[in-house]
């Protein structure tokens, strides 16, 4: 019989003997793994997290207590167990459940997540409002040893050491170690220091060491630092002590038994506590236990093997990703220019800067879970002449705003931002979509901002980042280029110049980025099916636009079209409505339409299906550029 056929809740968890656990972690891992192969998602982080989240389950009071993961990747077993089992196959599906906590999912998910290092400072928040309300349940923060890597975690221990309020935090150290792990006596000092009886007889006796008078209180201290001194020695806490947190590990996250008794333990402390945690990525899967780089996200996969799912009759000739084409091209650059840095946040791999690490690890930085220093780090290399690329995510880079505008644009320093997955990046859903850099970049005085229309383009717009001199960004999307062809020499574009990639007198396209192509192919069926003729402008540039060629066309054609895959209110297309408007053009029978993102957030589901929702795709253009000819209200 399967264990998991019996649980819709956690309270059918709790019904069970710990002696079963073990074999529900094995089908929960099953579960998940056969999930995943299918649907794509994070599969090593979650197959690492299955006991501790059994045991956080099998021990707190869900949803009356609270759990806030971290990034939120990793909580696939959380929602299997709090009555998702049988949507758990719709997982980052168009219409299924999300792959992260979601706040409107469920009343199991204590806050939207999505980006790291939030856990402590949401959880402490939550807290605090328990506290206000008399309300006496339980808050946990799951984070991983990565997120510690950015400030934002700190500045949450920071102040719940200072207010000392009611909250555990779990450290999930599953990769980097913090400090030395001493096994078997640190799992046991773990385990009997948070023994109720000790917390109880150590609160007493300090009481009563503290009212023997005249040195009642400094033989107190004496005897606090003397525990955390001998605490430090056989154990990694000494850091969380010194933000008030009482610490508890490191203890092995595969081990049940010991898990739920220290749980148990701390449950009944109501001040800060750190449990630190060990486990390992990929537990349970060969294949991800190998490589927990590689299924930290992965794609379709073959069980058996791990190797990629392929569709049976298929072949396909690979085309480089611009993601690959940016690495290569900055490793090409850099073989020619001692000058260029590379910058990343923790994602090395992910923006396709492993090669230029491995080409020039002197002239290369991973700065952690840390955008914002990465991108002020990258302002000082540029007040040394030195040329910084700073590849971050578009929706990464987001967390840094203000250091773009305060330690990169005040006094125009060259510092280019590579933002990769820019425009609708898929199945991960509202937090990784990258919607907003046009909006958020353009608005910067002295900024640049561009975006190629395939991968040969990106190639020269890196160039042009890096020959310019002062603040300067180019945003790409995620997946495979369109197979074009490369120039033998790379050559930088002029700054904000555009080029028209088809001519007629009908209507006028305005495209940037991605969508060029995608206004080419309506073009294509709007003259072949419609006998529509428009012309295609790639803007390449959102800033400076080409005012000269755009208003060339427009006073010829001045029926418009923009579209974009970012929000529409405050991107490319507001930004030609606002040019026409300087040039005294709004109100003279021009006509315009912007397509782009509405005001919402986009949910998860596949690229293609998101912008043919969203009408960004050709078939969309099309449309309205019979809707605009034919005098018909666009839909």
């Amino acid at each position: 019989m399967s264990l998991l056929d019996i649980i819709h809740s956690p309270a059918d968890l709790k019904r069970l003997p710990r002696s079963a656990l073990p074999k529900l972690a094995l089908e929960i891992r099953k579960l998940i793994i056969e999930t995943v192969s299918k649907n794509g998602g994070h599969l090593a982080s979650n197959l690492g997290v299955v006991e501790l989240t059994l045991a956080l389950h099998y021990v707190f009071d869900l949803p009356k207590d609270k759990i806030v993961w971290d990034v939120g990747h990793q909580a696939y077993t959380h929602k299997i167990l709090t009555g998702r089992k049988d949507q758990f196959p719709t997982i980052r599906q168009m219409g299924g459940i999300s792959g992260f906590p979601k706040i409107s999912e469920s009343p199991y998910d204590a806050f939207t997540t999505g980006h790291s290092s939030t856990s402590i400072s949401a959880g402490l928040g939550i807290a605090c409002g328990k506290r206000l309300k008399n309300d006496p349940a339980k808050v946990i923060a799951v984070i991983g040893d990565g997120s510690m890597t950015a400030g934002l975690a700190f500045e949450g221990l920071n102040q719940a050491g200072d207010i000392h309020d009611d909250l555990i935090v779990i450290l999930n150290d599953n990769e980097l170690s913090i400090a030395p792990n001493v096994g078997a006596l640190s799992s046991l000092l773990s385990r009997t220091f948070s023994a109720t009886y000790l917390q109880n007889l150590r609160k007493d006796l300090g009481e009563l060491i503290r009212s023997v008078p005249r040195i009642g209180q400094d033989a107190y201290h004496f005897a606090k630092r003397a525990e955390e001194s001998f605490k430090a020695l056989v154990t990694s806490g000494m850091l969380f002590e010194s933000f008030n947190f009482d610490y508890f590990g490191p203890i092995k996250g595969h081990r049940l038994n010991h898990l739920i008794d220290i749980l148990t333990n701390i449950k009944i402390l109501h001040e800060p506590v750190l449990l630190h945690v060990t486990t390992q990525k990929g537990k349970g899967y060969e294949p991800a236990e190998k490589n927990p780089v590689y299924f930290h996200g992965v794609g379709k996969f073959e069980v058996e093997t791990g190797g990629v799912r392929t569709t049976a009759g298929t072949s396909t000739v690979a085309l480089p990703s611009y993601t690959e084409v940016f690495g290569e091209t900055m490793v090409a650059l850099a073989q020619k220019d001692e000058k260029i840095i590379a910058v990343t946040a923790a994602m090395p791999e992910g923006t396709g800067l492993a090669k230029f690490a491995a080409a020039f690890p002197d002239r290369f930085f991973d700065v952690g879970i840390a955008e914002q220093h990465g991108v002020t780090f990258s302002a000082g290399l540029a007040t040394e002449g030195f040329k910084p690329v700073v590849a971050i995510y578009s929706t990464f880079l987001q967390r840094a705003y203000d250091q773009i505008l305060h330690d990169v644009c005040i006094e125009s320093l060259p510092v280019a931002f590579a933002v990769d997955r820019g425009g609708i990046v898929g199945e991960d859903g509202y937090t990784h979509h990258g919607l907003f850099d046009l909006c958020y970049l353009r608005s910067l005085p002295n900024m640049v901002v561009m975006a190629p229309k395939d991968e040969n383009e990106l190639r020269r717009m890196i160039l042009t980042a890096i020959n310019h001199p002062g603040p300067i960004a180019f945003r790409y999307p995620r997946g495979t280029g369109l197979g074009a062809a490369m120039d033998a020499e790379i050559t930088p574009i002029p700054i904000g110049k555009a080029e028209v990639v088809a001519k007629g007198d009908d209507i006028l396209i305005l495209g940037i980025g991605g969508t060029v192509a995608e206004a080419v192919k309506a073009g294509h069926e709007l003259r072949e099916q419609h006998q529509i003729h428009a012309t295609i402008i790639n803007s390449r540039f959102v800033k400076p636009l080409d005012a000269e060629l755009i208003l060339e066309h427009v006073n010829r054609i001045p029926r418009i079209i923009t579209v974009e895959e970012n929000m529409r209110q405050g991107g490319f297309g507001s930004a030609v409505l606002e040019m026409l408007n300087d040039a005294g053009l709004t109100g003279n029978g021009i006509q315009m339409t912007r397509l782009g993102i509405p005001d919402l957030f986009v949910e998860h589901g596949p690229q293609h299906l998101l912008r043919a929702k969203h009408n960004i795709d050709a078939a969309g253009i099309v449309h309205a550029a019979i809707s605009m000819l034919s005098d018909q209200p666009h839909r």
